[in-house]
């Protein structure tokens, strides 16, 4: 399928492209079964990615990052979507963990965390949702009361990408019950300085499969008021400041996506026959496939306008909840119609369109529901 290159792509941009492919292919692609298997990637995958310069993109060189932009970060997110590859949590880890760190942490504590985020030491998560708060931020129960120079933190986290193995967890809790969203904060954890911190186990998923996603519990855990990001009582604030970016994520993810989904189509149907001839040659693949490739390349332009909005940091709430939401959206549609045209094989997990099948169902959920999305976007009509 014939492919544009986004206008904020550069030359720099197409080295990382190349190297991250390369990675991928190697390091990624052939684990991916063993991956699914044991509910996780391979520890040293993630050393691996520091030592090549593939973690904290987006974050500046003094800190140990890439000293990129975000655009360093869509490019690594579409080279992971190509290699069909759903199991690495480094869009959390690197594009959002390490942003809260960057925009609301000290000098102290950028110098302390950001580095061993940079390298692999230290695998990153952040916990907002629970067993009972979603997509409703303001519902969550799990507490952080002041005793003294700590905090005390009670409660359990649920959906918890990178929470079986990471080092250094965001939670979202609240300072003061009282006050609803304004007695909300954010608080870092390190689960290796916390006693009291339990994982429980890494949930089984209809996709994802090699993505770690645990529950984490909170049971009264002291943790150093010094680990407080911001002020007390502006995590709800914080979390609007940045959520534009995680659904900018999905949204770049979700477009890469479709156009893998319709390149494997693509190129299976030129070679599968049925009636004594190529299923490319019936009218109804090559319209299904127009309509898709069509959608691919409108989903590209709309997500390639915010990627350019957000590098001059004027990409809004609304539009990011629109790209979050549609390009999820299209995502399911695409990767069904495609499965169709694999028919039966379509649904055999060795074929990685049946994977990118299970894999695209949970992007209208995460991030915030597609239904919260239209919400925030109608809103601001």
């Amino acid at each position: 399928m014939p492919t544009r290159r986004s206008a904020w792509m550069t030359e720099d941009l197409d080295q990382l492209r190349e190297l991250a492919r390369a990675f991928f292919q190697k390091e990624a692609v052939p684990h991916q079964r063993r991956w699914a298997e044991q509910k996780h990637v391979d520890r040293d995958f993630w050393t691996k990615a520091g030592q090549l310069g593939l973690l904290c993109l987006s974050v500046p060189e003094e800190y140990g990052g890439g000293g990129g932009t975000f655009a360093h970060e869509a490019v690594l997110l579409e080279e992971q979507a190509r290699a069909g590859d759903s199991s690495w949590g480094n869009s959390v880890h690197s594009g959002i963990v390490a942003h809260y760190l960057l925009a609301y942490g000290t000098e102290e504590q950028k110098l302390r965390w950001l580095p061993k985020l940079a390298s692999g030491e230290h695998v990153g998560a952040i916990a907002m949702s629970e067993p009972g708060a979603g997509s409703d931020l303001q519902g969550i129960r799990t507490t952080a009361l002041r005793d003294g120079d700590d905090y005390v933190v009670s409660g359990s986290k649920t959906f918890i990408t990178n929470g079986g193995q990471a080092d250094l967890v965001v939670v979202v809790v609240k300072t003061d019950p009282a006050l609803g969203a304004a007695g909300t904060s954010l608080l870092v954890v390190e689960t290796a300085r916390a006693p009291g911190f339990r994982r429980g186990r890494v949930l089984d998923k209809v996709g994802l499969k090699g993505q770690d996603t645990a529950e984490l519990f909170f049971d009264e855990v002291r943790v150093p008021s010094a680990n407080l990001l911001g002020a007390q009582g502006q995590g709800f604030a914080q979390l609007m400041r940045q959520l534009p970016q995680e659904r900018l994520i999905i949204a770049v993810a979700s477009v890469a996506g479709i156009e893998a989904a319709v390149e494997l189509t693509l190129a299976y149907v030129k070679q599968r026959t049925a009636f004594g001839r190529e299923l490319i040659k019936f009218q109804n693949t090559r319209f299904t496939l127009a309509e898709c490739a069509t959608k691919a390349r409108v989903a590209r332009a709309f997500v390639d306008e915010c990627v350019q909005l957000h590098l001059a940091g004027e990409l809004d709430v609304p539009t990011a909840a629109m790209a979050k939401w549609w390009s999820t959206d299209e995502l399911c549609e695409v990767v069904d119609r495609c499965v169709q045209l694999f028919g039966g094989y379509g649904y055999m997990t060795e074929y990685p369109i049946a994977r990118a099948w299970a894999d695209a169902r949970v992007q209208k959920i995460y991030g915030g529901t597609n239904e919260i999305m239209k919400e925030i976007i109608a809103r601001s009509l």
